[in-house]
């Protein structure tokens, strides 16, 4: 009769456990799959702001472009990242790369940064800082519209050498009492150009050809140098 009794209450836990792991896991994965679409809905809308719906016809999460291994320390990045592109009627119309300011006063800086065809910036976004509140932090969109400066510059306007704050000869205004985090900024979208300026011919193939793969991609905060 023990016997019978304790391998009914060993089948009875055997049993319980069973069915809290398989509660367990559904949960886990119906989370995940949340988490998931609340990533890829927030990734989505940082690109937008970047490149709007109305300029392009194509899934910018999935088409994308691996960014060549010479270029990560120039763009700031320790492990690479992908470039997204930007197509209509499968003739690219712009890309938007991701780059990191690594000498801002308080940190590094993360940023996506979108680029024309013709070589113009659609728009620069901050996604990362620890700057000052109050000084460092105008970078951010929702406390100045200093980043918006950004639109419609190119390599060419200014040239090369008015890539810089007024207070080191060049043409983009500082915040004050903070010269470093703009300096920091200005030269990291320079780079970044120059970067867009050195791989345009193979996003131009890539754009023209290839028929994106859908994957799960989110938006990660981009990995910098040490």
């Amino acid at each position: 009769m023990l016997g019978k009794s304790i391998g009914t209450n060993s089948l009875l836990l055997g049993l319980f456990a069973l069915i809290t792991a398989g509660v367990l896991a559904s949960t886990k994965l119906l989370t995940n799959d949340r988490i998931a679409a609340a990533e890829r809905a927030a990734a989505q809308k940082a690109l937008l702001q970047i490149v709007p719906l109305e300029r392009h016809d194509n899934d910018l999460l999935v088409d994308t472009f691996d960014i060549p291994e010479k270029f990560w320390h120039q763009l700031g990045l320790k492990k690479g990242g992908d470039i997204y592109l930007a197509r209509d009627q499968e003739n690219f119309v712009a890309a938007i790369i991701p780059t990191v300011a690594a000498d801002g006063y308080s940190g590094k800086i993360g940023m996506m940064i979108g680029i024309n065809l013709d070589g113009s910036l659609a728009g620069v976004r901050v996604l990362t800082h620890t700057e000052t509140p109050g000084l460092g932090d105008k970078i951010d969109l929702k406390k100045s519209d200093w980043i918006l400066t950004f639109n419609g510059k190119s390599l060419t306007n200014p040239r090369l050498e008015g890539w810089k704050v007024k207070k080191d000869g060049g043409e983009f205004d500082a915040f004050t009492g903070a010269t470093i985090t703009p300096r920091a900024v200005v030269k990291a979208v320079k780079k970044t150009l120059l970067v867009f300026d050195t791989i345009k011919p193979q996003l131009l193939i890539q754009g023209a050809t290839q028929k994106p793969t859908p994957k799960p991609i989110t938006l990660n905060t981009p990995e910098v140098t040490p």
